[in-house]
C-alpha cells in the first residue's frame, strides 16, 4: 500500500507560480512512477505531467509544456510540480498519483484508468 498527500495549493494571481509537492509513505520504495493529474469542475480528470520510476522520464501535457516542471527527491519520497505563468484555465483540483508500470510513464499518464494510488488532492485557483 502507498499513501499520498498533497501540498502547496492555492490561490495565485494569472502569471504566477506555485509548487506543488505530494509525499508518498508506506510500501513506496522508489518503484513507483508518479503522475499529476487535475480536475476542473465539470470536466474530466486530465493527465498532467508524469515521471517515470525507472529512468527518472518525464512527459507533459500540450498545455502545460514549458510552463510546469516535474521532479522527484527519492531520498525523501516526494514528489513535485512547480507551476510557472499560471493561467485561470490550469485552476482545478490537482491529484498525485502511483503506480508500478514496467514502460515508460508516457504510455498511461493520459489515462486515469490504470494508476491504482491516489491523493486527496489540492485545490489551484488561478485568478485576479
Amino acid at each position: 500500500q502507498v499513501q499520498l498527500v498533497e501540498s502547496g495549493g492555492g490561490l495565485v494571481q494569472p502569471g504566477g507560480s506555485l509548487r506543488l509537492s505530494c509525499a508518498a509513505s508506506g510500501r513506496t520504495n522508489n518503484r513507483y512512477t508518479m503522475a499529476w493529474f487535475r480536475q476542473a469542475p465539470g470536466e474530466e480528470r486530465e493527465g498532467v505531467s508524469c515521471i517515470s520510476s525507472h529512468d527518472g522520464s518525464t512527459d507533459y501535457a500540450d498545455s502545460v509544456k514549458g510552463r510546469f516542471t516535474i521532479s522527484r527527491d527519492n531520498a525523501k519520497n516526494t514528489m513535485y510540480l512547480q507551476m510557472n505563468r499560471l493561467k485561470p484555465e490550469d485552476t482545478a483540483v490537482y491529484y498525485c498519483a502511483a503506480e508500478r508500470f514496467a514502460l515508460t510513464c508516457s504510455y498511461y499518464y493520459t489515462d486515469s484508468r490504470p494508476w491504482g494510488y491516489w491523493g486527496q488532492g489540492t485545490q489551484v485557483t488561478v485568478s485576479s
